[in-house]
């Protein structure tokens, strides 16, 4: 009997394998899935069963291409938005078997409709539940969100409410697994660790300490959740069910020449570092690390373009594309091979960015130049806890569509949180027509450090 975890990094997705007696459920699994069948056999199973305990809005399932491969059978939730036309609904009650392994089914909406948590149980060994796989419905450090809904948002709260009582019941002795962990844009608030139980969780679990139905509801609707624009590709993706990656998780390798021409029509992704991309770069990339790309390419990148990319070799521009497929983007060209240094070895135009310290900064908030602004693209929960004075805070997800508030004749040092995405949002500006554009290196943490003061957001 085993329970095995699999993590994909960036969207901080967590999936899972449990078997016994030669048999084996997959628990939410991810696109690229060759995974589940590798560790399956290698633990003397065959998949069975998959498992989904909800329609995901930020990645695209592997579920109808596991079952393609395996012959398992994919069970989903009831009251789904749309029929998911490649899994059977379960509803409570129902359970599985794998060997002495009984996996059961309960309805836990709020964070969606079709909510669904897989209490686990050893039948040889009493009638407590060892574990539970909750989905989005409740973290390590945090509950679900439950956003998706605007038009019933307290009704879905409560719901969530509700189901986290009916969670809890399964016992403090119980396992939890997740579908997420810290980093992940389906809560706020995760531990960056991902064990715990029913019971450590009922103790600690700032939100499992709200014991009014009413105040819980109260606290959900003062959250603050963005919505990238390809969740709405996730939700059609994930009603029909998508394909398998293909050959685009292995880009071929492109010469300067090559990406030159393929500009013209495709978009240019730089996956390097954020300091290779400020030193140099094909003029018009956008500046998406590898690191960075579960988190932004939804918001920046449009499915339906040629993507090439800028990468430092054939792993990184390989797991950019794994990264991308996992979000329902599949047309990666190719990648420039030896990247800058071939581009600049073929006498080819490149760009880089200035970057300012702090001290800089210091000095430019304080005499205010009129042709200046300082963009804070950090998210609102941050922008709330403390700005830079006369700072704008614009989103950097939300960048390219509130460009029209913004002078490109004006002067715009970018910030966020350390630099990052500042260098993410100076890319867009300059792929706009932006010219004066430099990154605040440091950004909020080096600001904090200096003992520079921020002051609350008008």
């Amino acid at each position: 009997m085993f329970v095995e975890k699999i993590k994909s990094e960036g969207l901080a997705h967590l999936s899972y394998l449990v078997g016994a007696g030669g048999r084996a459920a997959v628990i939410d699994p991810r696109r690229d899935c060759e995974v589940y069948v590798e560790m399956a056999a290698g633990r003397g199973c065959r998949i069975t069963h998959i498992l989904e305990t909800h329609r995901n809005e930020d990645l695209v399932s592997g579920a109808p291409v596991l079952a393609e491969w395996t012959g398992a059978e994919v069970f989903h939730g009831p009251n789904a938005a749309g029929e998911v036309a490649y899994a059977r609904p379960v509803c409570e009650g129902e359970a599985f078997m794998l060997g002495k392994l009984l996996i059961k089914v309960l309805e836990t909406p709020g964070h969606t409709d079709d909510s669904l948590s897989f209490a686990l149980y050893d039948t040889a060994f009493g009638a407590d539940a060892v574990g539970v796989f909750t989905g989005d419905a409740l973290f390590v450090g945090d509950v679900g969100r439950t956003d998706f809904y605007p038009d019933r948002a307290a009704a879905v709260a409560g719901l969530l409410y509700d189901s986290l009582g009916k969670i809890l019941a399964l016992g403090d002795q119980a396992m939890l697994y997740p579908a997420h962990g810290a980093g992940s844009v389906c809560g706020n608030n995760m531990a960056d660790r991902e064990f715990s139980t029913l019971g450590y969780e009922r103790r600690h679990n700032p939100m499992l300490q709200i014991g009014d139905r009413d105040a819980f509801i109260e606290k959900k609707l003062a959250e603050h959740h963005y919505q990238p624009p390809y969740f709405r590709l996730m939700e059609k993706l994930n009603r029909k069910g998508a394909r398998a990656p293909g050959a685009g998780l292995t880009p071929p390798p492109l010469g300067p020449g090559a990406v030159e021409r393929l500009a013209e029509r495709a978009r240019l992704v730089d996956v390097r570092g954020t300091a290779a991309f400020l030193g140099a770069h094909p003029p018009g990339a956008l500046a998406l690390s590898v690191d960075m790309l579960p988190a932004f390419a939804g918001w920046l990148l449009d499915p339906d373009e040629d993507l090439v990319l800028i990468a430092d070799d054939a792993r990184q521009a390989a797991l950019a594309a794994r990264y991308l497929a996992r979000i329902g983007y599949d047309r990666v060209a190719g990648y420039l091979k030896a990247a800058m240094p071939a581009w600049a070895a073929q006498a080819k135009d490149f760009a880089s960015v200035p970057v300012v310290d702090a001290g800089t900064v210091a000095q430019r908030v304080a005499g205010q130049p009129d042709d200046w602004t300082l963009l804070d693209v950090r998210g609102i929960t941050e922008v709330a806890q403390g700005i830079v004075a006369g700072a704008q805070p614009i989103y950097v997800g939300e960048l390219p569509q509130r460009l029209d508030e913004l002078d490109p004749a004006r002067r715009y040092t970018v910030m966020c949180a350390s630099g990052a995405r500042a260098t993410i949002a100076a890319s867009v500006l300059l792929k706009n027509r932006f010219r004066q554009v430099d990154v605040f290196l440091g950004s909020m943490g080096a600001w904090q450090r200096a003992d520079h003061p921020v002051v609350a957001p008008r």
